[in-house]
């Protein structure tokens, strides 16, 4: 099995064949490809950001690029791959005033429901030297990017194919856009594809719209949908026990735990190692009131939630929920809370093993993972509340009985 720096080596090894088996392309400034429809939006010299769309050398369904619905079950490799086809054009726009041609065009884009082709021109070549731009590169927070040169002309195919449900939204200038995500939810439309629309400021009241960073737009979607699925299901029953399910992927290990009790709460915790074998622990919990803070864990927090609410809410029961994710040191290249999000839908896909109390659904768990079940425990607000509230019921029988 190979270390993870020799998959590292393979990954940049084919980050750089990718780029010389298309040099010819990128020496050149002008593009034309098939966009998946892909657009994107930065948050770095905010309010002024970098907006611009993203289009690979290549033609035809190009739809798996930008897709991460499509993506489970990829390999690394692959879905790095797809990553770094996707060229990018981008222009300063600022965040307050999303207005003129370009951005019309984008939101045009955004709305299509297949892949667009394109053409694009650059101000000067397209450049791979990605640590420039702090948007873009292999560093350890941000997904893998392609090429990015500063957009000069770009034009699509003259007829687009507009998914209906999102240009109804998008016209509504009544519509708030909290309401406008789960109009868009509850009709079937991808998560990743709302995230866009909200990105290129589509959603909301006429008088409030703006663009949003993508990275932002990503966690802010993932948190309308569930808080919202949260409340749907607060008077339906409790499940009947503890239920343990568990998924691995891109180095990933997921073990989720349902825990029969009636009123919400979420914990989540993430255990990262590095190739020494030293890891370090961050988690976030929150009550039937909510989270009153932005998560140490960041986005991949909100993800993990989306994912459990929508089990819980297919099933049209309620209970808690702990969330075990350890990251291995073979996941050497971040590529998305995308991965959080459809991992634990996956997990949550197969067959759960059910225990009649915490410690055993505990156990169970943990096997498998090298952090050890006491350590999980020690910093878990979950399982530390219970056995408070267990402690405190004990003391008021004692106090009955006297």
């Amino acid at each position: 099995m190979p270390t993870a720096n020799e998959i590292k080596e393979q990954l940049e090894k084919n980050w750089f064949k990718f780029l010389n088996d298309n040099s010819a392309k990128f020496s050149l400034r002008t593009l034309s490809g098939a966009t998946p429809p892909s657009v994107f939006v930065g948050r770095y010299g905010y309010p002024k950001v970098k907006v611009g769309p993203m289009v690979p050398p290549l033609h035809g369904d190009t739809t798996v690029l930008d897709t991460p619905e499509m993506w489970l079950g990829k390999s690394l490799e692959e879905i790095v791959n797809y990553r770094f086809s996707l060229v990018r054009g981008v222009s300063s726009v600022d965040i307050h005033n999303p207005c003129g041609k370009y951005v019309e065009s984008l939101q045009e884009l955004a709305m299509t429901s297949k892949p667009v082709e394109s053409e694009i021109t650059f101000e000067k070549a397209p450049i791979a030297d990605i640590e420039q731009e702090k948007d873009f590169g292999l560093d350890a927070k941000s997904a893998p990017f392609g090429p990015i040169a500063p957009l000069n002309t770009f034009k699509t195919s003259s007829s687009l194919s507009v998914d209906q449900r999102l240009e109804d939204v998008f016209y509504d200038k009544d519509l708030c856009s909290t309401e406008g995500i789960i109009n868009l939810y509850q009709h079937g439309v991808e998560v990743s594809r709302i995230q866009r629309v909200l990105s290129m400021g589509m959603l909301g009241l006429q008088k409030n719209r703006r663009l949003v960073p993508t990275r932002w737009s990503i966690s802010a979607t993932d948190d309308i949908i569930s808080t919202s699925l949260i409340k749907a299901i607060e008077t339906s029953p409790t499940i009947d026990f503890f239920e343990v399910y568990r998924h691995i992927h891109l180095g990933n290990h997921y073990s989720v735990i349902l825990i029969p009790e009636d009123i919400w709460s979420f914990e989540m915790q993430e255990a990262w190692y590095d190739n020494n074998g030293n890891y370090g622990v961050g988690s976030d919990f929150e009550n039937a009131n909510g989270l009153d803070h932005y998560p140490s864990i960041g986005g991949a927090y909100f993800a993990g939630r989306l994912g459990v609410i929508e089990h819980l809410f297919k099933r049209r029961h309620k209970a808690a929920a702990l969330i075990f994710r350890e990251i291995r040191p073979e996941y050497v290249m971040p590529v998305g809370v995308w991965q959080v999000r459809e991992g634990i839908r996956k997990a949550l896909k197969g067959r759960a093993s059910e225990f009649n109390d915490f410690q055993n659904a505990l156990s169970f768990a943990c096997i498998n993972l090298y952090v050890s079940k006491s350590e999980w425990i020690r910093n878990s607000r979950i399982y530390n509340n219970r056995e408070q509230m267990r402690i405190t019921d004990f003391f008021k029988k004692i106090d009955l009985k006297t």
